[in-house]
């Protein structure tokens, strides 16, 4: 039996970006390879049982090394056969010199950047295994009322403002907390909503990439180069 050959994938902050790019990583995976990919140890309770088949690998966050050269140094020790960075500006690196940088958005670079079709990138939930015990279980603390609304206003580095006096009075307002170590246990209450309203986020991105939901309202805060690509029809809140 030939022997599995190792991938090793950097992009070890940003939950929405880990999230953009797993079907990357499936891609490389249904091909053969075993994937690696350091990400910060906090995000490791949202991937190991949810996506198995990655061998996650646990990096400290730190000012600095962790984005990039922990990363590069932990693969290498791992004997990875080929390593491919999926960031497309970082400090002390030349990433945007690539020549297609200024003409994609910044989740179409990682595609490009790593051979993988970007109609991929909607594959999402062929990357996941899904826990509905969990999902079951949070829906049951959260949910009150058969007619809610999910909102996610808060993404890494920025809170939105969000009138909701437009939300149906007999409507219940739920807003995604931090009530589990998983973002995917939120899956079942998302699909029950009968509308979404989010930041542009890890959230927006699952919702888009698994094309959850009819109703969908969407809250930009990055410019035009670091919003993602949807999939979805968005309704989109000023």
């Amino acid at each position: 039996m030939a022997k599995r050959k190792k991938l090793g994938l950097i992009q070890s902050r940003g939950l929405g970006d880990v999230v953009i790019a797993l079907p990357i990583a499936r891609y490389y995976h249904d091909q053969g390879w075993d994937v690696y990919w350091p990400i910060c140890e906090e995000f490791i309770p949202n991937f190991k049982d949810t996506v198995p088949w990655v061998r996650w690998v646990p990096v400290t966050t730190d000012h600095g090394p962790f984005f990039y050269d922990v990363p590069m140094q932990r693969l290498r020790n791992l004997g990875c056969d080929e390593i491919i960075c999926l960031y497309q500006a970082l400090t002390g690196h030349n990433f945007h010199d690539e020549k297609y940088f200024q003409y994609t958005k910044f989740d179409q670079y990682k595609y490009i950047q790593a051979g993988v079709p970007f109609l991929n990138k909607w594959q999402l939930a062929d990357c996941i295994t899904r826990n509905p015990d969990r999902e079951q279980a949070l829906y049951d603390r959260v949910i009150t009322n058969p007619n809610y609304v999910v909102l996610h206003l808060e993404g890494s580095d920025a809170r939105a403002e969000f009138d909701t006096t437009s939300v149906p009075a007999d409507w219940q307002q739920v807003e995604i907390q931090p009530h589990t170590d998983c973002i995917f246990d939120w899956l079942k209450i998302i699909e029950g909503a009968q509308s979404v309203v989010m930041i542009d986020s890890v959230y927006a991105n699952i919702v888009d990439q698994m094309a959850l939901g009819e109703d969908r309202y969407f809250i930009q805060r990055s410019h035009i180069g670091l919003t993602p690509v949807q999939g979805q029809h968005w309704n989109w809140i000023a």
